[in-house]
């Protein structure tokens, strides 16, 4: 046995893990960036050492056999393992690095990835982060699986209460209306002034359609064109389609400023008190990757700070829940 697990490498669990992922060499050798007959080579030669069959390569998906799934349970404690020993040493030299999964709601990734989590990567260069847009549900299913180390989504979410939550940001919920030049007093709007034959809504399960729902008891516009069938699944195509077609769709705050100044003035408020979201962190605890995780959050929250109205008068402002 001990002649075995010295034949072994970390490779070759990595690689076993990979193709149980993926159900398929060809993919699993893309994600591990090589080849596919190297990876099949390697997985071949992990069974004849442990004279076992992980794989039935007659089945397409590939199946992964009984005992293959025991073996694999056992391989994903060893990565955790090792990964758990590479964090403590950087942590011994306090050095921070390491792997992250993070998945974030789309609604929130275009306006902290390219900015705020790219200058805490250029800061952090040990850090290897691998972010995936992702709908709330999907981060709940992928932290349960164990595919994500973490994820940023809109709270409280009824589903996500067996996991740990670190506050990231209170941020307004505005209207990006097609009535630009709006005088001053007219900038504020209540939610039945709204016209709900002329609103865009983001898809169906998107947390941020549910919260407009929510504040304007709100349904599909009317505007679009009779032959199209429409779904949109980003901010940015809702803008779109408000400069092109007219109507009124939501805003979170951080989407204003890489608006432009035209665009800008399109952006209405709601009357106090004003909506807000709340956008956090969850993951499950403990970790490892602890120290990785509030670093992040610390670094989030300090940039995103003073770009927010929430900060300068919290007792104005009133939360409104993603489910």
């Amino acid at each position: 046995m001990i002649d075995i697990i010295n034949q072994m490498n970390i490779q070759q669990l990595e690689y076993l893990i990979a193709v149980d992922k993926y159900k398929h060499f060809g993919n699993a050798a893309q994600a591990c960036f090589i080849t596919q007959p190297t990876l099949s080579a390697m997985i071949q030669k992990f069974e004849d050492e442990l004279e076992v069959k992980i794989f039935d390569r007659t089945t397409h998906p590939i199946r992964t056999t009984d005992v293959g799934i025991q073996i694999i349970a056992e391989a994903k404690k060893v990565i955790d393992s090792i990964n758990e020993l590479k964090n403590k040493a950087s942590l011994l030299n306090n050095v921070l690095a390491g792997k992250l999964n993070l998945g974030i709601i789309p609604t929130v990734s275009g306006f902290i990835l390219p900015s705020e989590i790219f200058d805490f990567l250029k800061i952090h260069t040990k850090i290897q982060l691998q972010v995936k847009e992702m709908t709330t549900d999907n981060i709940i299913k992928a932290l349960k699986t164990g595919e994500l180390d973490a994820g940023i989504i809109s709270t409280p979410y009824a589903a996500s209460n067996e996991f740990y939550h670190d506050h990231l940001f209170n941020e307004e919920l505005m209207l990006y209306t097609s009535e630009a030049g709006a005088e001053k007093e007219d900038s504020f709007v209540v939610p039945e002034e709204i016209d709900v034959q002329k609103v865009w809504l983001l898809e169906e399960g998107n947390c941020l359609r549910t919260q407009f729902e929510n504040i304007c008891e709100l349904r599909e516009n009317s505007m679009k064109p009779k032959n199209l069938e429409f779904v949109a699944s980003n901010i940015n195509t809702l803008i779109q389609m408000v400069d092109k077609l007219g109507g009124v769709s939501i805003l979170p705050e951080l989407a204003v400023e890489q608006l432009s100044e035209e665009q800008k003035e399109k952006v209405k408020r709601f009357r106090a008190p004003f909506p807000y979201r709340e956008i956090s962190l969850i993951y499950y605890k403990p970790t490892y990757k602890q120290k990785i995780l509030d670093e992040l959050k610390s670094f989030i929250s300090a940039a995103v700070d003073h770009k927010l109205n929430f900060g300068k008068s919290p007792k104005d402002y009133v939360a409104i829940k993603p489910q």
